[in-house]
């Protein structure tokens, strides 16, 4: 993955500070555990392959090696907690948008935190809040978005596609990860 095209996103934070992983249990957990340092405000991880990656309600999350996005952004949020009530659904608009900008491709939300691609599962959504009282103390936006995968396991390769599954072509990723992340900046926080 080119990781300077990436940094050259037109962001203001997001993205211009990157972890890059060529294996991970999870982007998602070891942003947990740097998450309070403010100097990680912005902080876009990202991983070839997650050993153990996380989805909604405990589920497992597959990532194969080299072929898909595994990304979690680490953000602190100025706003009161209030303002990210709908924000799942919000970060699910900005990846679907960012989709049919880049290829004309119309993805479909799967309320709160799916992207459907002809009815199967094409990206997950992962949010986590902490705060202390009404102060947020830092806020992960988690996501897996399956971009050339041909191979899924067993238990989900009826549910399950990719971009490359549904069209037959390949995709850069980094191309996706830079229209994502320009996306997600335009949400106010």
């Amino acid at each position: 993955m080119n990781l300077e095209k990436i940094k050259n996103a037109k962001t203001k934070k997001i993205g211009k500070k990157i972890e890059y992983f060529k294996e991970i249990e999870s982007t998602h957990l070891y942003a947990k555990k740097i998450a309070e340092k403010e100097e990680n405000e912005g902080m876009l991880l990202l991983a070839e392959v997650q050993t153990g990656g996380i989805g909604t309600k405990g589920r497992s999350w597959y990532t194969g090696y080299g072929k898909n996005i595994a990304a979690t952004i680490i953000l602190h949020p100025k706003c009161k907690i209030n303002k990210l009530d709908n924000l799942t659904t919000e970060i699910a608009e900005k990846i679907r948008d960012a989709i049919y900008e880049l290829y004309g491709y119309e993805l479909k939300i799967k309320k709160p935190n799916d992207l459907m691609f002809n009815d199967k599962k094409i990206c997950g959504i992962l949010t986590e809040v902490h705060t202390q009282g009404e102060k947020i103390k830092y806020l992960l936006i988690s996501f897996g978005f399956n971009v050339n995968e041909d191979k899924f396991p067993d238990e989900t390769k009826n549910i399950a596609t990719s971009l490359k599954k549904e069209t037959g072509k390949e995709f850069k990723r980094e191309e996706i990860v830079v229209r994502i992340i320009e996306k997600l900046e335009e949400i106010e926080l």
